[in-house]
């Protein structure tokens, strides 16, 4: 999984758990129906949906911001682990328990 090496090869220590179906993770950790994607990641108290950047994740780690996570919603290439032919620009939404979004970063290629 190619998230996964990004993540480790960025310094975090990673532990996968391969379940049938990953909605009713997403709906425990209160992640907003139009920011799924493919995977959820749970990281020191904060949601992390998707192909975020290890970057963004220490980012949230430092600031410690009151969110409940990030998201890359879909699984936009060039985001790590989707890289490829002709890389997206994308945008990392932050979350709250409220639902309320905003941008947390973008990223261009």
């Amino acid at each position: 999984m190619g998230w996964v090496s990004h993540l480790q090869d960025s310094g975090f220590t990673v532990r996968t758990t391969d379940v049938p179906d990953v909605r009713p993770i997403k709906i425990e950790n209160e992640v907003p129906p139009r920011l799924g994607s493919c995977h959820t990641a749970l990281v020191d108290g904060y949601v992390i949906e998707g192909h975020v950047p290890a970057e963004d994740i220490e980012r949230l780690l430092k600031e410690r911001p009151d969110i409940a996570g990030i998201s890359v919603p879909g699984m936009p290439v060039g985001a790590p682990g989707m890289e490829g032919p002709n890389p997206q620009e994308f945008a990392v939404i932050s979350f709250d328990d409220d639902g309320q979004m905003t941008v947390f970063a973008t990223h261009t290629p």
